[in-house]
Formats: C-alpha cells, structure tokens, sequence
C-alpha cells in the first residue's frame, strides 16, 4: 500500500490508485516515485511499553502471552448487523466496527449504541466512504469528524480509531488524523467479500491468511459474510486464537493519533 502524494500528476494518481486497490489484501504494493506507507505491527506497539505495563483485558486475555487476533467489520452498521451482533454475544467475541455515516450511524442508531454496549470498539469509516486521498484538507475533516460527533452522540465516547476508505492514505490524511485524535488501522487478512456472497470462500480466505496478530476485514452489509462468522470464529478458536479488540490487539500500548496500524 503506498502513501500517495498531492504532486502527482492526474495520470499518475490514476495508475496508482488502480495498482493500490489491485492490491489491497496485501498492502505492500511499491510503485516507481511513491513512498512505502509505513506502518507499525502490533507486536511493536506492545513491545514499546516495556515488560512491566498492564494489558488492558477482555476476559484474561493479554496479547504478549496469547496467540490473539481480531475481527474488524467495515461500512455498517446495516439490515445484516443485528444477527452479526447475535452471534458474536453467543460466541462471547468482541470485534471492531469502523462504521459508515450515511445511510448506516443515521439509519441504524439502536445498532451503534448496541455494538458499544455490548463491549465491542466503535471506530469511523467516515461519513460518505470518500476516498480521503482525492479529498482537499476539508472535505477530509469533514468526512471524520462528522461520523465521531454521531459515534460520541450516541455511545458517550469519541473514536481514537479509524479506517480509510480502500485503505488509501496519505501525509495529508495523517496530519489531519493526528490533529483529531486519530490512529488509523488497515487490516493483515481479507476475505474481499465485496466480491462474493459465497460464505465457504470468505470462509477459506479468512483461514488460509490468518496468523497471530493479524488484523481481519470483513463488511457486515455483504449476504456472504454475516454467515460465514460463526465457522470463522470457531475454525480460528480451534487452532488456538483468542479474539480482542484493536485496542487489546496493541494493550498494554495504545495507538497513536497520526500513526497507520496494521
């Protein structure tokens, strides 16, 4: 994945882009003139706050200890969020929302106070979905600040935590991050069940890319992926993962506002 300048010319930015989202399960694309988006791994995070620090839990979990991983969900919450939310109580797994404004926090605001009740993390995945790096300093404002005052509204905290659109990123992106308190989380697995309603596949992507500390992206609004949940969480529970939060993926560290995570 790379950290695209506003120098680019418009042919340019367009290759880039196309290469970017070609790519995106692996984010380690690196085009000729661009610059490698750095990113920090979990285990750093946690390392960084020396041996003595306290994890934050869930349950007993502490990720320097245990084989952890976390389930993130982008762009609800939708008609499908309620049964996701099912099964997760049933499973007694928290997961990480990066929710959508438009169409979804307004439409199914019962679900986002849900979602933090019920102890999961509630991040931001903006308020249209705007591709952040073809956006001007404001509209980029505009696009995280509006879903975190909703996100406040209604759970009674502000997102330290957010996913662009596509995961493209840039200087421009990060500064505006770090001015609103904001870290941004890309993602280790993907199922790419944007493109599939097959849960057996989303299934067996999710499976095959898994490993400790790794960070997974599915989209509760698919047909697919709500189903294909229950037999991920038991088929990684099998092999010896406990699921956790991003916070608790990074505990006893915390994420940085301005810093890229994945």
């Amino acid at each position: 994945m790379l950290s695209l300048t506003r120098k680019m010319t418009k042919t340019g930015t367009g290759l880039r882009a196309a290469a970017t989202f070609a790519a995106a399960a692996s984010l380690t694309l690196a085009l000729s003139g661009c610059t490698k988006l750095e990113t920090t791994s979990p285990s750093s995070v946690r390392g960084a706050a020396g041996p003595q620090a306290r994890a934050a839990e869930f349950g007993t979990v502490d990720c320097r200890r245990t084989k952890c991983i976390a389930l993130t969900f982008d762009a609800g919450p939708s008609e499908n969020s309620a049964r996701l939310l099912d099964i997760l109580k049933e499973k007694q797994v928290p997961a990480t929302f990066f929710l959508l404004g438009k169409r979804h926090i307004d439409t199914y605001p019962e679900l986002v106070r849900r979602m933090a009740d019920e102890g999961h993390e509630v991040a931001s995945h903006t308020w249209t979905h705007k591709i952040l790096t073809d956006a001007e300093p404001e509209e980029i404002r505009e696009e995280l600040e509006r879903p975190n005052k909703e996100i406040e509204r209604l759970t009674g905290k502000r997102p330290t935590l957010m996913r662009p659109p596509q995961g493209r990123t840039d200087d421009t992106v990060h500064e505006i991050c770090r001015e609103l308190g904001l870290a941004e989380v890309l993602w280790s697995v993907t199922a790419k069940d944007y493109k599939t309603n097959d849960s057996d596949l989303i299934t067996e992507r999710v499976l095959d890319q898994s490993s400790r500390d790794g960070i997974i992206l599915l989209h509760d609004i698919y047909d697919g992926t709500v189903p294909a949940v229950p037999g991920i969480i038991d088929a990684l529970k099998e092999r010896g993962y406990a699921f956790v939060t991003v916070p608790q993926l990074l505990a006893p560290g915390k994420a940085e506002p301005g810093k890229v995570y994945r």
